[in-house]
Formats: structure tokens, sequence, C-alpha cells
């Protein structure tokens, strides 16, 4: 596979002794415990900041403590903006130094492949002992046969809507399940104050998480399967952004253009808007405050939300879930250490805690917690359970490999449609998406 050089980086984004003690890799993980050391580590782990703010303070408080009296080691989580960890990844690759365990969200891990250390002996074995992965986490956490990532979760969007907005305008009990029903219900809503909200901006999970799931429902595809052969420039596709144009004049807000992943949360608890893709963060936040988050009529807005899969089209119905990997950095001199940390945090009483925390928002990168009761405890919450079975990922058809994580860093699909919003003409936007396709496949 081609790799990306020091300079091309910089474009594109701005445990053997003490397993014996205790029967090995598995022995670990079953008990959730691992031996203590008499010699002090520290860990510094960078992770994005949580759209569910309890599984942070879990990860820096109890959690850390744990760490220290099970292993010895000093976990220091620092916790920045999603949209900011590309760019925290490649200057520490460039300057040989920094922390050594950095989160990977989707396929980014693939653009970092070569310098990151090999940790296929703790993810096998947490696969193993966890009912396997998700092929989406295996995918991308895997470099050249080798795994420089232990997959961590899933997060995926799914619809949040106000059902009673939607019954207002003929969709009672239900979500528009194609785009022509979806237009039609967001003419009406639009007409009555409460447009849909979507991004078309450069932003990490909201805007390729529509975008990417909308073309390959009109049987759109950036590349064929073999991975080199460019296949953006179709009628499915050229029809795709001639009606997303009109989707989003009649039925959006505007302002979407410009919109990080947070605004449209805040648009949506602020009643501005009536539906958007989005994780289950916005209905977590709606829970966690029923009197701070009200519907006009003064109702708890948590009771007027539900969530349903992004509308289907000629080419199905999909969506892009965003599987969070940790890499540990090839220039660390804690690799070991950080391998018996990804041992104890994967066992299952201690993930156990984080992902329960999470209520929902997040899946597990093994199949083992398809069971785990946080599925019953909600039915709202109860649809993402789904997300890892029901995804495609960026790159589709060919594999989610390095080229494909290089167009969607570069928002070439988003920015494909993007552009006919702002009054490009169709053909002449998927043109422009084709040759800058081109310059990435075939480099």
């Amino acid at each position: 596979m081609t790799q990306i050089h020091r300079r091309r980086l910089l474009q594109l984004s701005g445990a053997g002794a003490f397993a014996a003690a205790t029967g090995g890799l598995a022995g670990i993980l079953a008990s959730g415990r691992a031996p203590a050391f008499a010699q002090e580590q520290t860990l510094h782990w960078v992770r994005w900041s949580d759209f569910v703010p309890a599984s942070d303070v879990l990860l820096k408080g109890p959690i850390t403590d744990e760490c220290k009296k099970a292993l010895g080691i000093t976990l220091r989580l620092e916790t920045i903006n999603a949209n900011d960890i590309q760019a925290r990844i490649t200057s520490a690759i460039q300057s040989g130094a920094g922390p050594d365990i950095m989160m990977s969200i989707g396929n980014w891990v693939q653009l970092y492949g070569t310098s990151l250390a090999d940790v296929g002996d703790v993810a096998e074995a947490i696969g193993k002992d966890q009912g396997g992965y998700y092929d989406i986490s295996k995918n991308v956490a895997t470099y050249n046969g080798k795994w420089v990532g232990v997959p961590w979760a899933t997060v995926g969007g799914l619809v949040a809507y106000r059902k009673s907005w939607l019954a207002e305008v003929g969709f009672d009990g239900k979500f528009p399940a194609t785009w022509d029903e979806y237009r039609t219900a967001g003419k009406k809503l639009k007409a009555n104050g409460h447009p849909y909200g979507q991004t078309a901006g450069h932003t990490f999970g909201d805007a390729p998480g529509w975008w990417y799931p909308y073309l390959w429902s009109w049987g759109g595809k950036e590349v064929e399967a073999d991975g080199k052969t460019v296949a953006i420039n179709s009628k499915e596709t050229i029809e795709s952004v001639k009606f997303a144009v009109a989707l989003w004049k009649e039925t959006m807000d505007e302002g979407g253009l410009a919109w990080d992943d947070s605004s449209n949360n805040r648009a949506f608890l602020s009643g501005s808007i009536s539906a958007t893709n989005n994780g289950a963060s916005i209905y977590i936040e709606a829970k966690k405050k029923p009197d701070t988050y009200l519907t006009d009529k003064g109702t708890p807005m948590k009771d007027d939300i539900l969530h349903a899969p992004i509308p289907g089209g000629a080419g199905g119905q999909y969506n892009l879930p965003g599987p969070h990997t940790d890499m540990v950095m090839g220039y660390s001199k804690n690799q070991d250490t950080a391998k018996k940390f990804f041992t104890w945090v994967h066992s299952k009483p201690v993930f156990e805690e984080w992902f329960t925390s999470q209520q929902g928002f997040a899946d597990g990168a093994t199949k083992v917690w398809e069971s785990d009761p946080v599925w019953n405890a909600d039915p709202v919450l109860t649809p993402f359970k789904n997300v890892p079975q029901q995804g495609r990922l960026a790159g589709y058809a060919g594999p989610p490999n390095q080229k494909a994580a290089e167009v969607i860093t570069k928002y070439i699909i988003v920015d494909m449609y993007a552009k006919a919003i702002q009054g490009m003409a169709a053909e002449d936007t998927v043109k422009w998406a084709h040759d800058e396709l081109t310059k990435v496949y075939s480099a």
C-alpha cells in the first residue's frame, strides 16, 4: 500500500511476562484484574471530548483511580475537540514525541499505519474473549494485515426527530422512509417554522455521516470494488446532487453550511429544527435535563423524541458508522505499558462501567456487548444497537483504506454537495469531485 510521507501527512490533517503470571491475556480479560508493578508508570491518552460528558468524568475519575490501584499505572487522560485530533496526531508523529495513545475515528487510522505500534497480541485476545469484532472495527484497525489499533467502540447516527411535529404533517408514529416522503414532510415542516437541520461543513462526524449514506442510497459510489477506479461521475450521483439542492432549499435550515458537530445538537434542543441525523447525545441530554429542554407546550422534550434510520432510495438504506480505535504511537517508549492498560480496560468488569455510562450512545467494538442490559433500559435508545451491522465504511465500494481515509479527511464527498447547494451546477460539481478523487486514487 502506498505510504503517505511526512509532508503529505501534514497536508491531510492540518504483554508476555505479566500475562504468564495471570493465565495469559485471556485470564486477565476474564478476571478484570492485572498484577501490580513495582515501578510507577505513566500513560498519556488523548481522546475526544465525549458527547456524553458523564463518560469523561468516569474515565478521568473512578477508572483512572482503579487503573492506578490495579496496574500501578498513572493514567493521564486528555480530552480535546474531535475536529482537532488529526492535527494533534500529525504534530506528534512529525515531532516524534507526544501522547502514548491517541484516538482515531472512522478510518483515520489508515493514514498513520506506518507510524503505529503493532498491537495484534492484545487486539486478538480481546476479540477472542468477547465474541469477535464487527467487520467495520477490524477493517479500520488493521493496516497491511497488521493490527495497528485496538478497537474501542462504534458510534453511529440515526435521525432524531420531534414526533409531534412529524405527526402534524402526516407522519404520525413513523418517520419518512424514502427521500420523496422526507421531502414532502420537510416542506410542510419548514413552512411551519420547523425545518430539518444538517451540516454540509468540514466537521468530522455529522457531515460525512449524512452525505455518504445519502450518496449510497441513490446508487452512487466514490470508487469501484477494486479500490482504484473512480466511479463518482455517474447518472445516480448527478441525480442525487440535483435532489439535494432542492431538498436543502425546501426543507433545511440553510445555516447548516457552517455547522460543526455540536451545532445541530444545540439547534434541536433549542426547538429550532425538527429532525437531524446524529448520535444519541441529543436525547441523552434532553433526558438528563427534563426541566431545561421543553417543548413549545411546556412538556419535557425528551418525551417528544424518537429515532429512525436515514431515508433510503433506489440504492438502499445505510448509515456511516464511526469505529473508534486507540492507536499506540510508534515513538512511544511505553508500548508495553499501553498494552497492559488495554488488556485491563477492555476486561468486561472495567469496560462495562464505561459502556453503561454511554447509555446507548456507543456500541461495542466486539459482539458481546449486543446482549448488554443497557439496550433494554430505554426503548428510545434501543435502535442504536443495530448501527454496527447496518453500516458501510467510507471508501465503498472499495476498502476503507488509506486513500479512502484521505478522501474523507479532505471532505471531497461533502464538498461535492456543498458546492451545488451554493450554486454550482450538478454536473460541474460531480466532475470536480471526480477530478479530486482521481488525484487521490491514482497517486
